[in-house]
């Protein structure tokens, strides 16, 4: 299996990404994965990895490929991509596009990444708009939220497609049987919620290619009540931020409680484990990022701000939908998706 990582993509490119290709090489034997980003800068980087020892072990399964240009977050990313042929998103897309590699990772703009993979590597046939899917903490297991941000303004169907690709991701990535699909929406009845929402429940509602649960309420977003929460982007973005924003609050508010008195640190040091492990369960970084679902390959959006570590992720998430035969399910399903109007 052959990956593509963007080099140059995120606030510490190159050397995060570099080191965390190559982890990735030493963790998976199955996996080669080549580097777009400009080849002197990228071959001194790699040299530069830690471990001489774990490098020469995987060596012959990394390569580089010459991508000069560096398309940044400001850029227009549609005008960015003609503009810069050389670029990490260009190069790097065109080799998944060719079928020379399976997949594509990048920390880079999100919205290069999005043009890119629509032009270049291509929607799969009857995919109305491709939709950025974000696994979200859950007790028990995670919840994927789809669309959290590549869509500003939904037609009802692309909805329905978002919650059919999220559910094919849920079954063969996480191996969830029979996802439930919920519809997020400001009550749970079917007459809830603006017309966008009113149409989409009636679609959902009709037979589909997966388990319609129902409407769910912001509140109940991370109750468990759903595997998959299909959403407009622009609705699943800010549910997404407000959820990673009241999160960070309540951790610091907690600390910072503890912190204040003795007894206090006391416990803080009895649960010291505990808090360990909650913290680690809304971690991103172990995600990794976000695929991108609906075009013809694995696309993965890892985070901006992203380490190592979580280039390690985002390259595993990669292999998992790759292995998991995400993009030849959701292929399928398109194909025998009912919506209303067709």
């Amino acid at each position: 299996m052959k990956i593509v990582v963007d080099a140059m993509g995120g606030d510490f490119a190159p050397k995060v990404n570099v080191d965390g290709a190559i982890d990735a090489l030493r963790e998976f034997e199955d996996l080669e994965i080549i580097l777009a980003g400009p080849q002197a800068l990228i071959e001194e980087t790699i040299g530069a990895y830690a471990d001489a020892g774990a490098l020469a072990s995987v060596r012959g399964r990394l390569s580089v490929v010459h991508a000069p240009e560096v398309i940044s977050t400001e850029e227009h990313p549609v005008m960015a991509l003609r503009r810069k042929k050389e670029s990490t998103f260009v190069v790097g897309m065109d080799i998944v596009r060719r079928g020379e590699a399976q997949a594509f990772v990048s920390a880079g703009s999100t919205g290069a990444l999005m043009a890119g993979a629509m032009f270049k590597i291509g929607r799969i046939k009857g995919v109305a708009r491709p939709a950025l899917a974000t696994l979200l903490p859950v007790p028990g297991r995670p919840m994927l939220l789809v669309d959290a941000g590549a869509n500003v303004d939904c037609k009802p169907d692309w909805i329905v497609q978002f919650g059919m690709m999220g559910s094919a991701y849920m079954r063969r990535v996480m191996k969830v049987e029979n996802p439930q699909v919920g519809l997020l929406n400001i009550g749970v009845e079917a007459a809830k919620g603006n017309e966008q929402a009113q149409k989409t429940y009636e679609q959902m509602a009709k037979p589909q290619p997966f388990a319609f649960a129902g409407n769910i309420e912001a509140r109940d977003a991370l109750a468990g009540r759903c595997d998959v929460l299909a959403a407009d982007g622009f609705v699943g973005n800010v549910l997404l931020k407000n959820t990673e924003g009241v999160i960070s609050m309540l951790f610091g508010l907690l600390k910072g409680g503890l912190m204040s008195s003795g007894k206090g640190k006391v416990a803080a040091l009895l649960a010291k484990d505990t808090f360990r492990d909650l913290k680690k369960s809304f971690d991103s970084t172990e995600v990794g990022g976000a695929p991108l679902l609906g075009v013809e390959g694995a696309v993965i959006k890892a985070h901006g701000n992203s380490n190592a570590r979580a280039i390690f992720c985002a390259i595993r998430q990669a292999r998992q939908v790759v292995a998991g035969g995400v993009v030849d399910l959701i292929r399928e399903e398109v194909a025998r998706l009912s919506v209303s109007g067709e």
